[in-house]
């Protein structure tokens, strides 16, 4: 059975030196959701301008519906200046104000959460208080059973001690990388005076720290080209990852958490859920850009060569 699966969230162009990319959280995830075989749709906001257009478009030979992509009069399509070093690391400076900060809670939002089996969200569409209060009534508008993965995804100052917080407790899956993990654990105060190990306790205690104290199912903490680790309540999975050629980070976790997401909804193991995330996130990383193309139209012909 499809799945209905949202990414909820900033829609913007990742502009590059050499090349302009559809990006931003929700939409990448979207993307790889849907090449897994679910219906990934992204609810999102776009100026009336060129570039709004244009992501409509791209989103359209994505494959992925328009219909939840609201359009602003008065406030511009989102864009990052994006620069990558040598070793395929992304970093990002991000416009404001941009059309996403002003998502509006509508009944055609409403009815899309309703039917939601699962909803992506992440910090950095909550940076203004409009978007941040649409994504709480998208969130509480889903059903008992859906699943709410918490994306964290620090960006600039972004984010805040209560944010994180508020966002923990709403969610059922928090998904971070190492580089978050010690950053969240001191600003939620959750570091003892005698911890002498980086800052955050370990990252396997920290996740079960997170997981008891927010009532998790799943912490999820991503370690780069050294895999991961999954921490739930019945016990966790460690992987070491894929050795790939990296092209360029751009939207490799956003499609690490739609894989995972996918297999957590498809019943699937902690080791498997870790195996495939890992798999589809090093495809990504493998491939300019963030919504790469798979070969010869099918994703398992991607995943096939690097596994």
């Amino acid at each position: 059975m499809k799945k209905t699966v949202v990414g909820l969230g900033e829609i913007l162009w990742d502009v590059l030196p050499n090349a302009t990319h559809l990006g931003g959280a929700p939409a990448n995830f979207a993307y790889i959701t849907s090449l897994m075989g679910d219906r990934g749709v992204v609810a999102s906001r776009v100026g009336a301008d060129a570039r709004g257009q244009e992501a409509r478009r791209r989103m359209d030979a994505l494959g992925l519906p328009v219909t939840f992509l609201q359009t602003d009069k008065d406030h511009p399509t989102g864009t990052a200046q994006a620069c990558v070093d040598g070793k395929g690391q992304a970093s990002f400076v991000i416009a404001q104000p941009a059309a996403w900060d002003f998502m509006e809670w509508t009944t055609q939002w409403q009815d899309l959460a309703r039917g939601a089996d699962a909803v992506c969200f992440g910090s950095l569409a909550q940076r203004s208080a409009q978007s941040r209060e649409t994504i709480r009534n998208f969130l509480r508008a889903t059903s008992r059973d859906a699943l709410r993965i918490f994306d964290v995804n620090l960006r600039g100052d972004f984010y805040s001690r209560e944010l994180l917080a508020e966002s923990m407790s709403l969610a059922d899956i928090v998904k971070l990388n190492d580089e978050e993990l010690p950053r969240i654990m001191k600003l939620g105060g959750l570091v003892h005076s005698n911890d002498h190990s980086g800052g955050h306790g370990g990252e396997k205690s920290s996740a079960e720290k997170l997981l008891r104290l927010y009532d998790l199912e799943l912490v999820c903490i991503t370690r780069g080209n050294r895999g991961s680790l999954l921490v739930g309540k019945s016990g966790s999975s460690q992987h070491a990852g894929f050795r790939v050629q990296v092209a360029d980070t751009i939207g490799a976790g956003d499609a690490f958490t739609a894989g995972l997401t996918h297999e957590y909804l498809h019943g699937a193991t902690l080791d498997g859920m870790n195996e495939v995330a890992n798999l589809v996130g090093a495809w990504v990383a493998s491939q300019p850009g963030a919504t790469p193309a798979p070969k010869q139209g099918a994703l398992e012909n991607s995943l096939a060569e690097i596994s």
